[in-house]
C-alpha cells in the first residue's frame, strides 16, 4: 500500500513542527505548508526525511485561496493524491483586553484562523476519496473565552469547533473524517509572539495537571485522529489541556 499524504499548515515551527515529525515516524509523505520561517521548515523536512518519507515544503499564506491551491497541487504533484490535512497555521495578535484590541490584528486572527482553516478544508473536500481525514487544531480557548488576553482568538477557536461538527456530518457520506485536537497551554513560540515568553509557567498553577503541555503531546492526538485506529471517529473534538 501507497503511504499517506498529509499536508500540514503552520508545519514549521510549535505543534505543527511536532505534527511532522509524529507524522512521518508514522510514516506519512508531507507538505509542510509555512508563510515565514524558511529555515525551520527546511529543519523539520529534513528530519522527516531522515524518517524515510517524502517530503515538500511550500510557502503558503492560508487566508489566500490561490497559495492554498497551490499547497495542494504541489503536494499531488511531488508526492501523490493528498489523503490527510491537518489544519494548523493559526495566529493570535498581541495578548491586550478588547479595548485594546487593534482592528487589523482582528482581521488577520479572522482571516488565517477562520477563513485559512475554510479554505484548506475546502479543497480537501474537493480532492480527497473516500479514506481521506482532516484533523482541525482548535483550543481550549473555545470554551473558555480568553478573557482580558484574546477572545477574538478564542472566538475563531469555537468557530473551528462548529466547523468541525458541520464538516463531519457532510463529509461522512463521502468516506471522509473530520475531528479536532483543542489543546491547552502549551510550551510554544506562541506565547513569545504574544508578548508573554513566560506564561506556560505563570499559568501552570492554574492547570489542573499543573504543567503545560509539550507540542509532541498534542501531536500524538493528531496522529491517532489520521489513523486507522481512528477509523470510526469523526466530529470528536480530543481536548489535550491538562485538565482545563
Amino acid at each position: 500500500m501507497s503511504r499517506p499524504v498529509t499536508i500540514v499548515t503552520g508545519g514549521g515551527r510549535g505543534i505543527g513542527a511536532a505534527v511532522c515529525r509524529r507524522l512521518a515516524a508514522d510514516g506519512h509523505d508531507l507538505a509542510i505548508g509555512y508563510l515565514r520561517d524558511a529555515d525551520s521548515a527546511e529543519e523539520v523536512a529534513g528530519d522527516a526525511r531522515d524518517a524515510g518519507v517524502r517530503v515538500v515544503t511550500v510557502r503558503v499564506d492560508t487566508a489566500v485561496e490561490a497559495d492554498v491551491d497551490r499547497l495542494f497541487d504541489t503536494a499531488a504533484e511531488q508526492l501523490g493524491p493528498v489523503t490527510g490535512l491537518v489544519n494548523n497555521a493559526g495566529v493570535t495578535g498581541p495578548l491586550a483586553p478588547i479595548t485594546e484590541l487593534r482592528t487589523e490584528d482582528l482581521r488577520r486572527v479572522v482571516d488565517v484562523n477562520l477563513i485559512g482553516y475554510v479554505l484548506c478544508a475546502r479543497r480537501a473536500a474537493r480532492d480527497f476519496a473516500p479514506g481521506g481525514a482532516i484533523v482541525n487544531i482548535s483550543s481550549a480557548s473555545a470554551t473558555l473565552g480568553s478573557p482580558g488576553e484574546y477572545v477574538h482568538y478564542a472566538a475563531t477557536k469555537a468557530a473551528t469547533d462548529t466547523l468541525t461538527l458541520g464538516l463531519a456530518k457532510e463529509l461522512g457520506p463521502a468516506g471522509i473524517r473530520v475531528n479536532a485536537v483543542s489543546p491547552g497551554i502549551t510550551n510554544t513560540e506562541m506565547h513569545r509572539d504574544m508578548g508573554d515568553a513566560a506564561r506556560p509557567l505563570r499559568m501552570a498553577p492554574l492547570i489542573p495537571l499543573r504543567r503545560a503541555g509539550e507540542p509532541d503531546e498534542i501531536a500524538a492526538a493528531v496522529a491517532w485522529l489520521l489513523s486507522a485506529d481512528a477509523s470510526y471517529a469523526t466530529g470528536a473534538n480530543l481536548r489535550i489541556s491538562g485538565g482545563l
